[in-house]
């Protein structure tokens, strides 16, 4: 089976609401005011789910139970006057969700927009598979690289509100490293919840024709070894056109990193490129997952056959 292009929600206008939901570890409350301000500002409608700050009792690694975690994204999906759910932070925590969520009562919703990064990778994947909707791998309400990054910030609010006016994506220091260009479906995420992903209900069976977007955060050089192992032998990457690599914060030396991710991908024969600037590092590109591109490994480009969003 070959990854498809998947349905794209429709693109923002200013007085549109959304949800802020916390699927994951808790947000301090300092910091999503924060994000919810810039929201405001940008002539959105911020509407903060009833458990978006709860902390567990007992694990507080969890932005409160499961149970309430599932429930506000399932009861924000299906609130007819929200056009977008946006994650407050990662953390830990849609793997013991996502399975709670009520899928068909979302499906039976529509497409909206969803944004987010990190844990929420998990989300990304189980909405392209059950839902056939393409995602926004962006940063979050409550992420300090969301209100300390002007460049952050921007590409997010082209991408909700002018999708047209950023079809080709990449920071100024990418660069091949292994040249090239290839075409497919984007995809893909935080490495380790990828390999998290496997054999689990609904998983993704082959990635064969995507473009495959890796990045990932405290991990060092060997686990990072451990994991891209697991994805190769489980056959999790055979059939992939190309890959594109964003930010590898705290994961150790980067000349350390490079080396371990070229060791374990150069190997598939298929342009890579690096540092394109998506993911845990200073500045977060938001890159949709589920669309057409073209990548220029050359060029350090992700160009984008059609908007992000409609």
């Amino acid at each position: 089976m070959t990854v498809a292009a998947l349905t794209r929600p429709a693109r923002l206008r200013p007085g549109d609401r959304i949800a802020v939901v916390s699927p994951s570890g808790p947000v301090p409350e300092d910091r999503l005011r924060d994000g919810l301000a810039v929201l405001r500002g940008w002539g959105l409608d911020p509407l903060v789910m009833p458990h978006a700050l709860d902390v567990h009792p007992e694990l507080p690694y969890l932005a409160g139970t499961d149970e309430d975690r599932a429930r506000d994204l399932t009861d924000a999906w299906c609130d007819p006057t929200v056009s977008a759910v946006v994650c407050a932070r990662g953390g830990y925590g849609v793997q013991r969700m996502v399975d709670l969520l009520d899928w068909p009562a979302m499906r039976a919703a529509g497409p909206k927009v969803f944004v987010g990064y990190s844990d929420v990778t998990a989300l990304h994947e189980a909405f392209a598979v059950r839902m056939g909707l393409a995602t926004l791998h962006g940063p979050m309400a409550g992420a300090m690289t969301f209100l300390k990054d002007a460049a952050t910030r921007e590409s997010l609010r082209a991408t909700l509100f002018d999708p047209g006016a950023v079809r080709t994506l990449g920071l100024p220091g990418a660069r091949p490293m292994v040249p090239g260009r290839a075409r497919g479906v984007t995809l893909g995420g935080c490495l380790a919840l990828l390999a998290a992903d496997l054999a689990t209900p609904h998983a993704r069976r082959s990635l064969r024709g995507g473009l495959l977007l890796l990045e990932d955060v405290a991990e060092e050089p060997y686990r990072l070894d451990r994991i891209l192992t697991q994805l190769l032998r489980a056959g999790r990457l055979h059939g992939v056109t190309g890959i594109a690599l964003g930010s590898w914060e705290e994961c150790g030396p980067y000349a350390e990193v490079r080396a371990t991710l070229r060791d374990r991908l150069a190997p598939l024969g298929v342009p890579i490129v690096e540092q394109l600037g998506f993911g845990h590092g200073p500045t977060n590109l938001t890159v949709p997952l589920g669309v057409p591109a073209l990548l220029d490994a050359d060029a350090g480009t992700l160009t984008l056959d059609e908007r992000a969003l409609r």
